[in-house]
């Protein structure tokens, strides 16, 4: 097995505009709008930025906000931390965006600090830190 087997990941999202802008406030980044693979499905995708050198071939998580029929957001089973120098900062922000704060800050011990909340889309996001 690789250092990370996680090769990929999707947030589901009804409102692309509003989710789109959310993450980018957040995470203080751009996403890239991504071509359908599949053009028999009508989807809008846009992704996280990555190592383009490396892309898919190499393992690391890699990810993208997609809008499709048939898959809807919420909680689930599945919950994806985004890094961060400080939890807290992406926590407020995401309050400052339209989202709400699940858990604050808080101490994991030796593995830092983690915050938890949920994005526009009523997805269960998290932000990990070491500080």
């Amino acid at each position: 097995m690789k250092n990370n087997p996680v090769v990929h990941f999707e947030i589901y999202v009804q409102d692309m505009t509003r989710a789109k802008a959310f993450y980018e406030a957040v995470l203080d980044t751009r996403l890239e709008q991504m071509p359908n693979p599949t053009p028999e499905i009508e989807m809008d995708m846009w992704a996280f930025p990555m190592d383009k050198e490396l892309g898919m071939a190499h393992y690391g998580a890699g990810g993208m906000l997609v809008k499709m029929d048939g898959f809807a957001p919420g909680g689930g089973g599945t919950l994806v931390y985004f890094g961060c120098d400080d939890c807290a900062v992406q926590a407020d922000r995401a309050a400052a965006q339209g989202g709400s704060v699940f858990q604050a800050k808080t101490s994991i011990g030796e593995h830092g600090f983690c915050a938890l909340v949920h994005d526009t889309e009523g997805n269960l996001i998290g932000f990990h830190s070491m500080k």
